[in-house]
């Protein structure tokens, strides 16, 4: 007969593993079977995997940013004009590093700072999750960004991980009320990728509501003053080289066809897949950016965090008002991680009181995820 220590052994090891080991093990665990079943999808279609997560698309732009140096420049019918200038320094500079330190292809250091910034990003939003909401909603929350149907992207050589890192960790210096921190992780996001004045306008929005209540202090001051000198730098640098200090990055971004038009391009885009019809890819990022729409309204609802609200409200405006690329919108939309805290917060208050139907909506993204993902990658091979 088993003794009864023998049984509980398991349970009483697995209870004092800390929650947020146990958040980062579900995260690892959701991204490894995506990329289980993309490299399984792609032998069987004659396609490398490596290739696929290392050098598609932009990814090809920041390799050779990392390994060159900006000055490359493609042109196609007037007015089209691609420019590696529309890129942000961060990620290829990450990338030059580390391909300088390791003996690694910048293909294999993009991927090695991408996997990186994602661990680095989850484990800041369990940290933010546990702080407004205990570590079962904190764990949830890593698992659930981990299982977006985009997903995918987090483990290509792309920059979103590193974006949402640095936004992650300065919300949570925000939170915590380290000014000085919020303001120089802000700034790092800036200079990750466009959309990552998200970060500085949610440093600024906090410190001035902080300065209206009368509680300045001159490290709340200095944090707002750094948080937009990375994005605000590097737009300045470009249209300088441009020859137009203050318009010079966006006819950049008007070359490949983005710029913000408040929507317009967008709604277009939208009727014409509901019209005519088009691949599944268009279809489901109407659903997503719909469903976040959704989100953001109960985000408000939950009366998160102001600086929460000021970023995801920002990613979400620049996602939905911005004109070229639609199927990319979702993955705009990666960073704006605190979008899936109200699902976490009832998923946790369901997995207390019906835990096998948590465990069957859990099952069912992770299903979405790895299927939806797997086609993104190795089937559709569309621009994400």
């Amino acid at each position: 007969m088993t003794h009864p220590s023998t049984l509980t052994a398991p349970l009483a090891l697995a209870a004092r593993v800390p929650t947020a080991l146990v958040a980062l093990g579900l995260f690892a665990a959701a991204r490894l079977t995506g990329l289980a079943a993309a490299t399984l999808v792609a032998h069987r279609t004659g396609q490398d995997t490596f290739a696929l997560l290392g050098t598609s698309w932009d990814s090809r732009w920041y390799t050779g940013i990392a390994a060159h140096g900006y000055g490359r420049t493609l042109y196609f019918e007037p007015g089209v004009v691609h420019s590696d200038l529309a890129f942000f320094p961060l990620y290829p500079g990450l990338v030059r590093t580390v391909s300088a330190l390791l003996p690694v292809t910048a293909p294999g250091a993009g991927l090695l700072v991408a996997w990186t910034a994602a661990l680095a990003a989850a484990y800041a939003i369990y940290l933010i999750g546990a702080r407004l909401y205990g570590p079962r909603t904190a764990a949830l929350l890593v698992l659930l960004w981990g299982l977006l149907p985009h997903s995918v992207v987090l483990s290509m050589a792309y920059t979103e991980p590193v974006l949402t890192a640095f936004a992650a960790w300065a919300l949570y210096a925000l939170l915590t009320e380290r000014w000085l921190w919020a303001g120089t992780l802000a700034a790092l996001a800036g200079l990750a990728r466009p959309n990552g004045f998200a970060v500085a306008a949610a440093v600024g929005t906090v410190a001035a509501y902080q300065l209206v209540r009368g509680r300045g202090r001159r490290r709340l001051v200095a944090g707002a003053l750094l948080a937009p000198l990375g994005w605000g730098g590097y737009v300045l640098w470009v249209g300088i080289r441009k020859g137009d200090p203050l318009g010079g990055y966006f006819a950049v971004q008007d070359g490949w066809g983005s710029h913000f038009d408040f929507g317009v391009g967008s709604l277009k885009f939208a009727k014409h897949v509901l019209l005519d019809g088009d691949r599944v890819v268009f279809p489901m990022t109407m659903v997503i950016v719909g469903v976040a729409v959704l989100l953001f309204a109960l985000l408000l609802a939950d009366r998160a965090p102001l600086g929460l609200v000021v970023y995801t409200g920002l990613l979400l405006l620049i996602a939905l008002g911005g004109s070229g690329f639609f199927e990319s919108k979702p993955r705009f939309l990666l960073p704006a991680f605190p979008l899936l805290i109200p699902l976490a917060r009832a998923l946790a208050r369901t997995s207390k009181a019906r835990p096998w139907h948590a465990t069957v909506v859990v099952g069912a993204l992770a299903g979405l995820s790895v299927g939806y993902g797997t086609y993104l990658l190795v089937v559709a091979r569309m621009p994400l």
